[in-house]
């Protein structure tokens, strides 16, 4: 039944019942109208009206509920839908949003994994020109100052001795900056050293209790994933050292059968509801790019707490000695004899 058809049926009820009421109900109306019946035909238009706007609200529920969707929808949470049943107008209208919907999220994915794709790019180019040439200038004009200081009389071996502490510490400034841009130690071996790695070098420089809890049997990552992992646990604890006021946060993988779980959980003074800045939605982006849910919690006094489910296929089972798949007996190998 279409929308204009189900609207005029509910009204027609609502006026047959009343008709109804007045053919064969004891009410009389007499000229002039006494105020007995001006009160009945009074409560009867209320009575008619409140069932009309019921009935109505009934009838339009689910275009009220599609409005609020529409206005609350985020495309970075992704399944966020509404049954449509049965075959009349309204249902078509939420299939037809929800068909949008599908049609959004895929290419806002495609999009984000473009440009995170891009951005990943621009870091290792810009990490790679950092150590290549900012790199080796500085530890070119490090090895001219020492000759030069060695050389010099006081005082002007103290200045030299300063200039070259500061361009030390310059240049361990950009190896860190190149380190968080791109970090090799994640292409050279691997999410769990990065990751300790990371999380020592914060613990140094911002006085945090870093506490690692990784599982022992941690599945196989393709490169992609386990950068995302790195970037969400990057992010979390920067954003800890910078607004969390904590003093300890945990860091944790842990593995469930199709399920990587990593948290960055902290003692910090917590929210009311965790602010979704730029770091936090570009966690989101980075979680649709490979499949994985983000989830984060936050209490006034209890500290916050990152969530991030990836999903990670479940290895087939090992064919035993009697599985039918499995020869009973070894083929013989070509210049071997038992």
């Amino acid at each position: 039944m279409s929308l204009f058809w189900r609207i005029f049926a509910l009204n027609g009820v609502v006026l047959g019942t009343a008709t109804a009421l007045l053919l064969w109900g004891p009410v009389t109306v007499s000229v002039p109208v006494v105020l007995t019946e001006a009160v009945i035909l009074v409560g009867g238009l209320v009575v008619m009206l409140v069932a009309n706007a019921a009935l109505l609200r009934l009838g339009l529920a689910p275009l009220a509920r599609l409005t609020r969707l529409m206005t609350t929808v985020d495309l970075l949470r992704p399944g966020q839908r509404l049954p449509a049943d049965g075959s009349g107008e309204v249902a078509e209208v939420i299939r037809t949003f929800n068909l949008m919907l599908d049609r959004l999220e895929t290419e806002r994915a495609t999009s984000s994994a473009r440009v995170l794709l891009a951005a990943e790019a621009e870091r290792r180019r810009i990490a790679q020109e950092l150590h290549d040439e900012v790199g080796q200038s500085m530890t070119a004009i490090l090895l001219s100052l020492k000759r030069a200081s060695d050389e010099a009389d006081e005082p002007l071996r103290g200045e030299l001795r300063q200039v070259q502490e500061i361009t030390r510490e310059s240049l361990d400034d950009v190896r860190r900056l190149v380190r968080r841009l791109r970090p090799g130690v994640l292409d050279d071996l691997g999410l769990v050293s990065a990751l300790t790695s990371l999380s020592t070098e914060v613990a140094a420089h911002t006085g945090l209790r870093v506490v690692r809890r990784f599982d022992a049997d941690l599945p196989v990552l393709d490169p992609e994933t386990e950068l995302v992992l790195y970037r969400v646990v990057q992010e979390g604890l920067t954003n800890v050292a910078r607004h969390a006021d904590a003093s300890r946060v945990e860091v944790s993988l842990s593995h469930s059968p199709g399920t990587l779980e990593l948290a960055v959980t902290d003692d910090g003074r917590g929210t009311a509801a965790a602010c979704e800045g730029a770091g936090i939605r570009g966690m989101r982006e980075r979680a649709l790019l490979i499949g994985a849910t983000l989830d984060i919690s936050s209490a006034p006094g209890s500290g916050t707490r990152i969530r991030l489910a990836v999903p990670v296929p479940v290895p087939a089972p090992e064919p035993g000695p009697g599985d039918a798949s499995a020869p009973e007996h070894p083929a013989p190998v070509p210049g071997k004899q038992s």
